[in-house]
Protein backbone atom coordinates (compact mmCIF):
# COMPACT_ATOMS: atom_id res chain seq x y z
CA UNK A 1 0.00 0.00 0.00
CA UNK A 2 1.27 3.31 -0.88
CA UNK A 3 1.34 5.36 2.20
CA UNK A 4 1.97 9.06 3.28
CA UNK A 5 6.02 9.11 4.86
CA UNK A 6 7.70 11.91 6.43
CA UNK A 7 11.33 12.24 7.33
CA UNK A 8 12.73 14.62 9.81
CA UNK A 9 16.35 14.53 8.90
CA UNK A 10 17.77 17.47 10.92
CA UNK A 11 15.60 16.51 14.00
CA UNK A 12 16.17 12.51 14.02
CA UNK A 13 19.87 13.21 13.79
CA UNK A 14 20.05 15.20 16.57
CA UNK A 15 18.18 12.79 18.66
CA UNK A 16 20.09 10.74 21.37
CA UNK A 17 18.74 8.00 23.63
CA UNK A 18 18.41 9.04 27.24
CA UNK A 19 20.74 7.23 29.52
CA UNK A 20 19.47 4.50 32.32
CA UNK A 21 15.64 2.49 31.54
CA UNK A 22 12.56 4.47 31.31
CA UNK A 23 10.09 3.56 34.10
CA UNK A 24 12.84 2.19 36.18
CA UNK A 25 11.22 3.44 39.55
CA UNK A 26 7.98 1.18 38.18
CA UNK A 27 6.66 4.61 36.89
CA UNK A 28 5.67 5.36 33.38
CA UNK A 29 4.85 8.61 32.11
CA UNK A 30 2.75 9.18 28.92
CA UNK A 31 1.56 12.48 28.02
CA UNK A 32 -0.96 13.67 25.49
CA UNK A 33 -0.16 16.81 23.38
CA UNK A 34 -4.10 18.25 24.01
CA UNK A 35 -5.60 21.56 25.07
CA UNK A 36 -8.73 20.31 26.74
CA UNK A 37 -7.80 17.92 29.53
CA UNK A 38 -11.48 16.72 29.26
CA UNK A 39 -11.36 15.65 25.97
CA UNK A 40 -9.14 13.28 27.04
CA UNK A 41 -10.93 11.76 29.24
CA UNK A 42 -14.53 11.99 28.49
CA UNK A 43 -16.20 8.95 26.71
CA UNK A 44 -19.02 8.68 25.08
CA UNK A 45 -19.62 7.89 20.37
CA UNK A 46 -17.90 10.89 19.26
CA UNK A 47 -13.92 10.37 20.86
CA UNK A 48 -10.62 12.75 20.63
CA UNK A 49 -7.75 10.42 19.35
CA UNK A 50 -6.38 10.55 23.11
CA UNK A 51 -9.82 9.00 24.47
CA UNK A 52 -9.60 6.11 21.72
CA UNK A 53 -6.37 5.45 23.98
CA UNK A 54 -7.90 5.64 26.98
CA UNK A 55 -10.88 3.68 26.16
CA UNK A 56 -9.19 1.44 24.46
CA UNK A 57 -7.46 0.28 27.12
CA UNK A 58 -10.28 0.27 29.83
CA UNK A 59 -12.72 -1.58 27.49
CA UNK A 60 -12.51 -4.22 25.51
CA UNK A 61 -14.72 -5.63 22.20
CA UNK A 62 -14.41 -8.84 20.76
CA UNK A 63 -10.78 -8.00 19.30
CA UNK A 64 -8.05 -5.68 20.01
CA UNK A 65 -5.37 -3.96 18.03
CA UNK A 66 -1.74 -4.32 19.29
CA UNK A 67 1.12 -1.79 19.05
CA UNK A 68 1.60 -2.61 15.43
CA UNK A 69 -2.05 -1.94 14.39
CA UNK A 70 -3.02 -5.79 13.93
CA UNK A 71 -6.25 -7.12 14.88
CA UNK A 72 -5.71 -9.54 18.58
CA UNK A 73 -8.04 -11.27 20.55
CA UNK A 74 -9.86 -9.36 23.55
CA UNK A 75 -13.23 -10.72 24.29
CA UNK A 76 -13.17 -13.13 21.94
CA UNK A 77 -10.08 -15.71 21.88
CA UNK A 78 -10.68 -16.74 18.55
CA UNK A 79 -12.60 -16.54 15.64
CA UNK A 80 -13.45 -17.80 11.98
CA UNK A 81 -14.98 -16.60 8.58
CA UNK A 82 -17.51 -18.36 7.14
CA UNK A 83 -20.16 -18.04 3.53
CA UNK A 84 -17.37 -15.93 1.16
CA UNK A 85 -17.03 -13.52 3.78
CA UNK A 86 -20.42 -12.74 5.57
CA UNK A 87 -20.45 -14.41 8.63
CA UNK A 88 -18.12 -14.19 11.42
CA UNK A 89 -18.23 -16.32 14.05
CA UNK A 90 -16.10 -15.79 17.62
CA UNK A 91 -15.63 -18.13 20.27
CA UNK A 92 -15.92 -16.26 23.82
CA UNK A 93 -13.14 -16.49 26.47
CA UNK A 94 -13.88 -17.71 29.73
CA UNK A 95 -14.85 -14.92 32.05
CA UNK A 96 -17.19 -12.38 33.76
CA UNK A 97 -18.15 -8.93 33.26
CA UNK A 98 -17.48 -6.87 35.89
CA UNK A 99 -20.33 -7.06 38.00
CA UNK A 100 -19.57 -10.86 38.16
CA UNK A 101 -22.42 -11.79 35.87
CA UNK A 102 -21.26 -14.36 33.51
CA UNK A 103 -19.72 -13.04 29.75
CA UNK A 104 -22.14 -15.46 27.90
CA UNK A 105 -23.21 -14.95 24.39
CA UNK A 106 -26.62 -13.60 24.78
CA UNK A 107 -25.19 -11.21 26.86
CA UNK A 108 -22.10 -10.13 24.57
CA UNK A 109 -25.11 -10.05 21.75
CA UNK A 110 -26.56 -7.99 23.90
CA UNK A 111 -23.93 -5.40 24.81
CA UNK A 112 -22.96 -5.25 20.70
CA UNK A 113 -26.15 -4.82 19.58
CA UNK A 114 -26.59 -1.65 21.58
CA UNK A 115 -22.83 -0.35 21.04
CA UNK A 116 -23.95 -0.34 17.64
CA UNK A 117 -27.28 0.99 18.05
CA UNK A 118 -25.10 3.90 19.78
CA UNK A 119 -23.33 5.10 17.17
CA UNK A 120 -26.22 5.55 15.00
CA UNK A 121 -25.27 9.63 13.31
CA UNK A 122 -21.48 8.84 13.22
CA UNK A 123 -19.07 8.11 10.20
CA UNK A 124 -18.43 4.76 12.42
CA UNK A 125 -21.62 4.12 12.42
CA UNK A 126 -22.38 4.09 8.39
CA UNK A 127 -19.31 2.06 8.56
CA UNK A 128 -21.03 -0.93 10.14
CA UNK A 129 -24.23 -0.63 8.51
CA UNK A 130 -23.23 -4.16 6.61
CA UNK A 131 -24.07 -5.66 9.49
CA UNK A 132 -27.38 -7.33 9.40
CA UNK A 133 -27.58 -9.69 12.82
CA UNK A 134 -25.67 -10.22 15.94
CA UNK A 135 -26.62 -13.71 16.82
CA UNK A 136 -25.96 -15.61 20.29
CA UNK A 137 -25.37 -19.15 19.28
CA UNK A 138 -24.94 -22.27 21.43
CA UNK A 139 -21.24 -22.89 23.05
CA UNK A 140 -20.14 -19.14 24.24
CA UNK A 141 -20.50 -18.60 20.41
CA UNK A 142 -21.58 -14.85 18.69
CA UNK A 143 -22.51 -14.82 15.23
CA UNK A 144 -22.27 -11.25 13.03
CA UNK A 145 -24.02 -11.72 9.51
CA UNK A 146 -23.26 -9.21 7.05
CA UNK A 147 -25.34 -7.48 4.00
CA UNK A 148 -22.70 -7.96 1.82
CA UNK A 149 -18.49 -8.90 2.57
CA UNK A 150 -16.92 -6.67 4.73
CA UNK A 151 -13.50 -7.50 4.63
CA UNK A 152 -12.63 -4.71 7.51
CA UNK A 153 -14.90 -6.19 9.99
CA UNK A 154 -12.27 -6.75 12.65
CA UNK A 155 -10.30 -3.59 12.17
CA UNK A 156 -13.86 -1.92 12.74
CA UNK A 157 -14.46 -4.20 15.60
CA UNK A 158 -11.17 -3.41 16.89
CA UNK A 159 -12.32 0.85 17.09
CA UNK A 160 -12.25 2.05 21.14
CA UNK A 161 -15.94 2.61 20.17
CA UNK A 162 -17.23 -0.81 20.11
CA UNK A 163 -15.83 -1.57 23.71
CA UNK A 164 -18.51 -3.58 25.36
CA UNK A 165 -20.02 -3.41 28.76
CA UNK A 166 -23.24 -4.78 30.71
CA UNK A 167 -24.23 -3.14 33.96
CA UNK A 168 -21.35 -1.14 35.36
CA UNK A 169 -17.78 -1.48 35.08
CA UNK A 170 -15.24 -1.56 32.45
CA UNK A 171 -13.95 -4.82 30.64
CA UNK A 172 -10.28 -3.78 29.50
CA UNK A 173 -6.83 -5.03 30.63
CA UNK A 174 -6.45 -1.83 32.91
CA UNK A 175 -8.72 0.07 35.06
CA UNK A 176 -8.57 3.85 35.20
CA UNK A 177 -8.42 6.19 38.83
CA UNK A 178 -8.21 10.43 38.35
CA UNK A 179 -5.98 12.15 40.35
CA UNK A 180 -4.69 15.46 40.28
CA UNK A 181 -2.76 16.54 37.19
CA UNK A 182 -4.12 13.73 35.11
CA UNK A 183 -4.62 10.03 35.70
CA UNK A 184 -3.14 6.42 36.34
CA UNK A 185 -3.91 2.78 34.06
CA UNK A 186 -2.93 0.25 36.31
CA UNK A 187 -2.93 -3.79 34.95
CA UNK A 188 -5.94 -5.81 36.48
CA UNK A 189 -4.56 -9.30 37.57
CA UNK A 190 -4.02 -11.86 33.90
CA UNK A 191 -7.60 -13.63 34.85
CA UNK A 192 -9.64 -10.70 34.59
CA UNK A 193 -7.76 -10.12 31.24
CA UNK A 194 -8.44 -13.83 29.92
CA UNK A 195 -5.25 -15.00 31.08
CA UNK A 196 -4.24 -18.10 33.06
CA UNK A 197 -3.06 -17.36 36.57
CA UNK A 198 0.40 -16.33 37.09
CA UNK A 199 2.31 -15.95 40.02
CA UNK A 200 4.27 -12.56 40.54
CA UNK A 201 2.66 -10.40 37.56
CA UNK A 202 2.50 -7.36 39.36
CA UNK A 203 6.58 -7.49 38.86
CA UNK A 204 6.42 -7.48 35.13
CA UNK A 205 3.95 -4.73 34.66
CA UNK A 206 3.70 -0.87 36.01
CA UNK A 207 1.61 1.82 36.53
CA UNK A 208 0.93 4.07 33.48
CA UNK A 209 0.72 7.68 34.53
CA UNK A 210 -1.26 10.04 31.99
CA UNK A 211 -1.11 13.52 31.34
CA UNK A 212 -2.69 16.27 29.15
CA UNK A 213 -1.04 19.11 28.40
CA UNK A 214 -0.67 21.62 25.45
CA UNK A 215 2.29 20.64 23.06
CA UNK A 216 4.99 23.34 23.96
CA UNK A 217 4.90 22.14 27.89
CA UNK A 218 4.72 18.34 27.03
CA UNK A 219 7.75 18.75 24.54
CA UNK A 220 9.36 21.00 27.10
CA UNK A 221 9.49 18.43 30.49
CA UNK A 222 9.48 15.25 28.06
CA UNK A 223 12.90 17.05 27.15
CA UNK A 224 13.70 17.47 31.61
CA UNK A 225 13.14 13.57 31.48
CA UNK A 226 9.43 13.40 33.19
CA UNK A 227 7.98 11.62 30.07
CA UNK A 228 8.83 8.60 28.57
CA UNK A 229 6.42 8.41 26.04
CA UNK A 230 4.98 12.22 24.17
CA UNK A 231 1.37 11.20 21.95
CA UNK A 232 -1.08 13.21 19.93
CA UNK A 233 1.72 15.03 17.48
CA UNK A 234 0.34 16.69 14.40
CA UNK A 235 0.29 19.03 11.97
CA UNK A 236 -0.36 21.65 14.72
CA UNK A 237 2.44 21.14 16.86
CA UNK A 238 5.07 19.75 14.47
CA UNK A 239 7.04 23.73 14.35
CA UNK A 240 7.35 22.92 18.27
CA UNK A 241 9.46 20.10 16.93
CA UNK A 242 12.43 22.02 15.76
CA UNK A 243 12.89 24.22 19.21
CA UNK A 244 11.68 20.95 21.44
CA UNK A 245 13.57 18.88 23.64
CA UNK A 246 14.44 16.26 21.06
CA UNK A 247 17.79 15.94 21.37
CA UNK A 248 17.25 13.91 24.54
CA UNK A 249 14.32 12.12 22.76
CA UNK A 250 13.39 10.40 19.60
CA UNK A 251 10.63 11.64 16.89
CA UNK A 252 8.23 8.52 15.55
CA UNK A 253 6.60 9.27 12.79
CA UNK A 254 3.21 7.42 12.04
CA UNK A 255 2.71 5.72 8.39
CA UNK A 256 -0.90 7.01 8.23
CA UNK A 257 -3.28 6.86 6.20
CA UNK A 258 -6.57 9.55 6.53
CA UNK A 259 -7.48 12.63 5.47
CA UNK A 260 -6.12 15.60 5.50
CA UNK A 261 -7.05 18.43 3.11
CA UNK A 262 -10.16 20.96 3.24
CA UNK A 263 -14.05 20.93 2.75
CA UNK A 264 -16.40 23.07 1.48
CA UNK A 265 -18.64 24.21 3.71
CA UNK A 266 -20.95 26.28 1.79
CA UNK A 267 -21.58 26.96 -1.99
CA UNK A 268 -21.22 30.75 -2.54
CA UNK A 269 -18.82 32.71 -4.49
CA UNK A 270 -16.29 31.56 -6.51
CA UNK A 271 -17.14 28.59 -4.52
CA UNK A 272 -20.93 28.23 -5.74
CA UNK A 273 -19.98 25.60 -8.50
CA UNK A 274 -17.83 22.73 -8.97
CA UNK A 275 -15.79 24.03 -11.42
CA UNK A 276 -14.78 26.92 -8.90
CA UNK A 277 -14.17 24.63 -6.55
CA UNK A 278 -12.29 22.81 -8.91
CA UNK A 279 -9.94 25.89 -9.55
CA UNK A 280 -9.47 26.79 -6.07
CA UNK A 281 -8.05 22.79 -5.93
CA UNK A 282 -6.05 23.46 -8.92
CA UNK A 283 -4.43 26.34 -7.61
CA UNK A 284 -2.84 24.65 -4.67
CA UNK A 285 0.65 23.39 -5.04
CA UNK A 286 0.62 20.84 -2.51
CA UNK A 287 4.71 19.43 -2.61
CA UNK A 288 5.00 22.99 -1.50
CA UNK A 289 2.78 22.92 1.45
CA UNK A 290 5.39 20.01 2.86
CA UNK A 291 7.98 22.40 1.90
CA UNK A 292 6.53 24.95 4.73
CA UNK A 293 6.91 22.53 7.17
CA UNK A 294 10.28 21.18 5.68
CA UNK A 295 9.59 17.71 5.56
CA UNK A 296 10.67 15.54 3.34
CA UNK A 297 9.05 12.37 1.93
CA UNK A 298 5.53 13.70 2.34
CA UNK A 299 3.38 11.98 -0.60
CA UNK A 300 0.47 14.70 -1.89
CA UNK A 301 -2.29 13.50 -3.32
CA UNK A 302 -5.09 15.47 -5.79
CA UNK A 303 -7.01 12.16 -4.66
CA UNK A 304 -10.42 12.52 -2.19
CA UNK A 305 -9.30 8.47 -1.56
CA UNK A 306 -6.07 7.07 -0.67
CA UNK A 307 -4.38 5.83 -3.34
CA UNK A 308 -3.57 2.39 -3.58
CA UNK A 309 -5.80 0.87 -1.01
CA UNK A 310 -6.60 -2.71 -1.53
CA UNK A 311 -9.92 -2.13 -3.09
CA UNK A 312 -8.94 0.81 -5.32
CA UNK A 313 -10.28 -0.41 -9.09
CA UNK A 314 -7.70 1.92 -10.60
CA UNK A 315 -11.04 4.18 -11.39
CA UNK A 316 -9.76 7.48 -10.16
CA UNK A 317 -6.42 8.62 -10.60
CA UNK A 318 -4.54 12.09 -9.37
CA UNK A 319 -5.87 14.95 -10.94
CA UNK A 320 -4.37 17.45 -13.31
CA UNK A 321 -1.84 14.99 -14.98
CA UNK A 322 0.37 16.71 -17.85
CA UNK A 323 -0.19 20.59 -16.78
CA UNK A 324 1.88 22.48 -14.65
CA UNK A 325 1.39 24.85 -11.34
CA UNK A 326 1.76 27.54 -14.07
CA UNK A 327 -0.68 26.25 -16.22
CA UNK A 328 -3.04 25.18 -13.55
CA UNK A 329 -2.99 28.64 -12.03
CA UNK A 330 -3.84 30.89 -15.13
CA UNK A 331 -6.70 28.32 -15.55
CA UNK A 332 -7.91 29.07 -11.95
CA UNK A 333 -7.33 32.65 -12.12
CA UNK A 334 -9.32 32.84 -15.32
CA UNK A 335 -12.07 30.66 -13.61
CA UNK A 336 -12.43 33.15 -10.72
CA UNK A 337 -12.15 36.23 -13.14
CA UNK A 338 -15.21 34.83 -14.82
CA UNK A 339 -17.44 33.93 -11.98
CA UNK A 340 -16.65 37.02 -9.43
CA UNK A 341 -19.38 39.07 -9.62
CA UNK A 342 -17.17 41.34 -7.14
CA UNK A 343 -14.08 41.48 -4.70
CA UNK A 344 -16.43 39.89 -2.08
CA UNK A 345 -17.02 36.66 -4.13
CA UNK A 346 -13.25 36.38 -4.28
CA UNK A 347 -12.89 36.36 -0.35
CA UNK A 348 -12.96 32.99 0.97
CA UNK A 349 -13.25 31.86 4.65
CA UNK A 350 -10.90 28.90 6.42
CA UNK A 351 -11.91 27.53 10.05
CA UNK A 352 -8.41 26.73 11.48
CA UNK A 353 -6.67 26.94 14.47
CA UNK A 354 -4.33 29.44 15.73
CA UNK A 355 -1.40 26.55 16.67
CA UNK A 356 2.06 26.78 15.21
CA UNK A 357 1.40 24.28 12.21
CA UNK A 358 -2.14 25.82 11.39
CA UNK A 359 -0.56 29.23 11.20
CA UNK A 360 2.22 28.03 8.97
CA UNK A 361 -0.57 26.33 6.73
CA UNK A 362 -2.71 29.11 6.59
CA UNK A 363 0.21 31.70 5.90
CA UNK A 364 1.36 29.19 2.43
CA UNK A 365 -2.30 28.97 1.58
CA UNK A 366 -2.96 32.71 1.64
CA UNK A 367 0.04 33.43 -0.66
CA UNK A 368 -0.61 30.60 -3.21
CA UNK A 369 -4.45 31.55 -3.38
CA UNK A 370 -3.42 35.53 -3.80
CA UNK A 371 -1.46 34.42 -7.19
CA UNK A 372 -5.24 33.38 -8.62
CA UNK A 373 -7.39 36.38 -6.95
CA UNK A 374 -8.03 34.88 -3.99
CA UNK A 375 -8.08 36.28 -0.47
CA UNK A 376 -7.81 33.90 2.33
CA UNK A 377 -8.84 34.46 5.57
CA UNK A 378 -9.00 32.62 9.03
CA UNK A 379 -11.61 31.72 11.08
CA UNK A 380 -11.82 30.19 14.53
CA UNK A 381 -12.62 26.45 14.30
CA UNK A 382 -16.73 26.35 14.53
CA UNK A 383 -17.21 29.57 13.17
CA UNK A 384 -19.28 30.12 10.07
CA UNK A 385 -16.64 29.35 7.11
CA UNK A 386 -16.08 28.67 4.10
CA UNK A 387 -14.19 26.26 4.12
CA UNK A 388 -12.69 23.93 6.68
CA UNK A 389 -9.65 21.84 7.65
CA UNK A 390 -10.17 17.87 7.72
CA UNK A 391 -7.15 16.00 10.21
CA UNK A 392 -8.48 13.07 9.98
CA UNK A 393 -6.69 9.02 10.62
CA UNK A 394 -8.86 6.21 8.87
CA UNK A 395 -10.46 3.60 10.43
CA UNK A 396 -9.49 1.13 8.06
CA UNK A 397 -7.74 0.73 4.57
CA UNK A 398 -10.92 1.08 2.46
CA UNK A 399 -12.43 3.49 0.10
CA UNK A 400 -15.78 2.88 2.43
CA UNK A 401 -14.05 5.07 5.27
CA UNK A 402 -13.51 8.00 2.75
CA UNK A 403 -16.85 7.91 0.95
CA UNK A 404 -18.44 7.72 4.44
CA UNK A 405 -16.48 11.07 5.77
CA UNK A 406 -18.50 13.08 3.18
CA UNK A 407 -22.12 11.04 3.43
CA UNK A 408 -25.14 13.61 3.52
CA UNK A 409 -26.29 12.25 6.63
CA UNK A 410 -23.09 13.48 8.45
CA UNK A 411 -24.44 17.37 7.55
CA UNK A 412 -20.08 17.84 7.78
CA UNK A 413 -20.41 20.61 4.75
CA UNK A 414 -20.99 20.68 0.98
CA UNK A 415 -22.09 16.65 -0.18
CA UNK A 416 -22.95 13.89 -2.93
CA UNK A 417 -26.45 12.73 -2.86
CA UNK A 418 -25.59 10.93 -6.08
CA UNK A 419 -22.03 9.62 -4.53
CA UNK A 420 -23.78 7.94 -1.60
CA UNK A 421 -26.43 6.50 -3.49
CA UNK A 422 -23.51 4.91 -5.55
CA UNK A 423 -21.61 4.52 -2.03
CA UNK A 424 -24.57 2.41 -1.23
CA UNK A 425 -24.78 0.39 -4.35
CA UNK A 426 -21.63 -1.24 -3.30
CA UNK A 427 -23.00 -2.29 0.02
CA UNK A 428 -25.74 -4.31 -1.92
CA UNK A 429 -22.80 -5.67 -4.18
CA UNK A 430 -21.56 -9.71 -2.92
CA UNK A 431 -18.58 -9.54 -5.52
CA UNK A 432 -15.88 -8.04 -4.87
CA UNK A 433 -14.31 -6.68 -7.88
CA UNK A 434 -17.78 -5.08 -8.85
CA UNK A 435 -18.18 -3.62 -5.47
CA UNK A 436 -14.65 -2.20 -6.13
CA UNK A 437 -15.76 -0.45 -9.13
CA UNK A 438 -18.89 0.80 -7.33
CA UNK A 439 -16.64 2.34 -4.89
CA UNK A 440 -14.90 3.95 -7.49
CA UNK A 441 -17.49 5.32 -9.17
CA UNK A 442 -18.57 7.02 -6.21
CA UNK A 443 -15.31 8.81 -5.51
CA UNK A 444 -15.36 10.13 -9.10
CA UNK A 445 -18.97 11.56 -8.81
CA UNK A 446 -17.62 12.77 -5.70
CA UNK A 447 -14.27 14.06 -7.10
CA UNK A 448 -16.54 15.77 -10.11
CA UNK A 449 -18.31 17.41 -7.07
CA UNK A 450 -15.22 18.99 -5.71
CA UNK A 451 -16.59 19.38 -2.01
CA UNK A 452 -13.36 18.24 -0.82
CA UNK A 453 -9.67 19.59 -1.79
CA UNK A 454 -7.36 17.11 -0.55
CA UNK A 455 -3.57 17.82 -0.01
CA UNK A 456 -2.24 14.34 1.23
CA UNK A 457 -2.32 12.42 4.27
CA UNK A 458 -2.90 13.14 8.13
CA UNK A 459 0.77 14.02 9.52
CA UNK A 460 0.86 12.20 13.46
CA UNK A 461 4.00 11.92 15.47
CA UNK A 462 4.99 11.03 19.02
CA UNK A 463 7.87 11.53 21.14
CA UNK A 464 9.47 7.83 22.39
CA UNK A 465 12.58 7.11 24.40
CA UNK A 466 15.17 5.28 22.91
CA UNK A 467 14.80 1.99 24.79
CA UNK A 468 10.67 2.19 25.17
CA UNK A 469 9.09 -1.05 24.38
CA UNK A 470 5.60 -1.45 23.10
CA UNK A 471 5.57 1.23 20.75
CA UNK A 472 5.05 1.08 17.28
CA UNK A 473 4.63 3.04 14.35
CA UNK A 474 1.63 2.22 12.50
CA UNK A 475 -1.40 3.95 9.68
CA UNK A 476 -3.74 3.77 12.56
CA UNK A 477 -1.69 5.94 14.54
CA UNK A 478 -3.00 3.91 17.68
CA UNK A 479 -0.63 3.30 20.19
CA UNK A 480 -1.99 0.65 23.05
CA UNK A 481 -1.23 2.03 26.40
CA UNK A 482 -1.60 -1.69 27.93
CA UNK A 483 1.28 -2.98 25.80
CA UNK A 484 3.83 -0.08 27.16
CA UNK A 485 3.08 -0.77 30.67
CA UNK A 486 4.64 -4.41 30.16
CA UNK A 487 8.24 -3.87 31.81
CA UNK A 488 11.07 -4.64 29.01
CA UNK A 489 12.74 -8.06 30.36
Amino acid sequence: MSQARFRLPTLLAAALLLAGCAGGNGEFDVAFMDEDEASLFTGGIRLSEGAQHIVGATRSGLVAMDATGEVVPALADRWNVTDGGSIFVFRLRDGTWPNGEDLTAESVRDALRRAIRNLRGTSLGLDLAPIDDVRAMAGRVVEIRLASPVPELLQLLAQPELGLTSGEGETGPMLLTREEGGAVLSMRPPPERGLPEEENWQDRVRAVHLHALPAAEALERFGSGEFEVVLGGQLASLPLADTGPLSRGTVRLDPAIGLFGLQVMRARGVLATPLGREALAMAIDRPALAAAFNIAGWVPTTRLVAPDLPDDPGVVGERWQGMGMDERRARAAQAFAASAENTENARISVALGDTPGHRLLFAELRRQLAEVGVVLVRVEPGADADLALVDRVARYASARWFLNQFNCQLDRGLCSPEADRAAGRALDERDGARRALLLGEAEATLTAANIYIPFGSPLRWALVRGNVQGFAPNQWAHHPLPQMAVIPK
